[in-house]
């Protein structure tokens, strides 16, 4: 029995031992991206038979590309060096510290760099991602701080289509041990999104733990639902299995999310430790998660106590089909006579949805709506709606 026992202990190394060989084997012996001491950062691509590599990225330049079709602008790109070993470089500027996304275009086809195995999905495409530290980066980065939870939580609401739904809820450090009544942040995200974008793209779990632990943020419990109506859960997480993402689904803004979002607030309310009244309620989203936002916070006027619209969609040519859409103006003035504790607004001064951001400002100073407006550089992009719920962040709950 002992020598049956030995052999098998001694099969058991054996085999572990081939599978490590095997990780250790594959593994990139390029070091990529490298964050050098003057502040600038090495993207290398071990590459010997490739014709071209370039880097596109949010580190680089805007570019204007223009065609048949129109103007518009796209992430910049820039030519790696070939090196004598085959090995492709390109050293950037000093780079400021913040979280970056960036992939290599080898020979026309776009790919994560292999020596790094810190990736981000935003809708059907992956990036790797880059953390500069030392300023900005380091609200985006794991620190040595209490942590708190989050929980992937399927929850019933009362739709035709679907009767379960997934979301991702963050809880503060020490709520599990304790007993104590928090407030609530519903975060909704932005069109293709999913449950999951505020928590990779958005670095949510990471500003919460770390704002929370400078004393820059209230301990709150942080609701990210599913906000396409087609979709119990994000790509691969439901019972469609690995389903290809798609950018536009239908039912994402005909007014069936607003209507069942008080299912979303129900449950919460019911399942934590809450304090369940307005003051202690906010809700804000980007683009599309924006659009809802704002439109929750009318069609439940009294609920939400704050509410956040970043780079938010506002108006929309077929909304009228929805009741949740109809007497708009009607309904603003309804969700003002609740006298919310703050109307935010932050908006890029390059983004599309600029003159929407604009109008709505217009019609708030008309009928002398009190609001907080804040305008950014740049566009519709993560770099902003990640300051944003910084900002957002730090006057909730006070």
């Amino acid at each position: 029995m002992k020598r049956i026992f030995t052999f098998c202990l001694v099969l058991f190394s054996a085999v572990m031992t081939l599978s490590a060989q095997q990780t250790i084997h594959h593994r990139s012996s390029t070091f990529s991206p490298e964050l050098l001491a003057d502040g600038r950062v090495a993207f290398r691509l071990n590459a010997p038979n490739a014709q071209s590599v370039e880097l596109t990225g949010d580190m680089l330049p805007e570019q204007e590309i223009t065609t048949e079709h129109g103007t518009w602008k796209r992430a910049g790109v820039v030519a790696l060096e070939r090196k004598e070993d085959g090995v492709w470089e390109y050293i950037s500027e000093p780079l400021p510290s913040s979280y970056y996304n960036y992939n290599f275009i080898l020979d026309g086809v776009r790919i994560t760099d292999p020596a790094n195995v810190y990736t981000v999905r935003d809708i059907a495409s992956t990036f790797s991602l880059l953390i500069v530290p030392g300023g900005k980066g380091d609200m985006f980065s794991v620190q040595d701080v209490p942590h708190g939870t989050v929980s992937r939580v399927w929850y019933e609401v009362c739709d035709k289509q679907h009767k379960a739904r997934r979301m991702s809820v963050y809880t503060p450090a020490g709520y599990a041990e304790g007993k104590e009544h928090y407030p609530v942040l519903y975060l909704l995200h932005g069109m293709g999104g999913d449950e999951e974008a505020w928590l990779g793209l958005g670095r949510a779990a990471q500003i919460f733990d770390n704002m929370i632990a400078q004393g820059r943020m209230t301990p709150t419990i942080v609701v990210m639902p599913n906000g396409n109506m087609a979709q119990e859960a994000a790509p691969g997480e439901s019972h469609e299995g690995l389903i290809h993402p798609e950018a536009m689904l239908p039912r994402t803004m005909d007014g069936s999310y607003e209507e069942q979002f008080i299912d979303i607030v129900n449950y919460v309310d019911n399942n934590y430790r809450t304090i369940a009244d307005a003051d202690h309620r906010a809700v804000a989203g980007l683009s599309m998660g924006g659009f809802h936002s704002l439109h929750i916070a009318q069609y439940y006027p009294g609920v939400f106590g704050y509410v956040g619209l970043f780079s938010a969609a506002v108006f929309r040519g077929d909304a009228t089909k929805s009741e949740v859409y109809r007497d708009s103006d009607k309904r603003l003035k309804e969700l003002f006579e609740a006298q919310p504790k703050l109307f935010w607004i932050g908006i890029g001064k390059e983004d599309f949805l600029y003159k929407e951001n604009v109008d709505l400002r217009e019609k708030l100073d008309k009928l002398g709506y009190p609001y907080i407006y804040h305008e950014s550089e740049g566009g519709h992009i993560w770099r902003n709606w990640r300051d944003y719920l910084v900002l957002f962040g730090e006057q909730i709950f006070k």
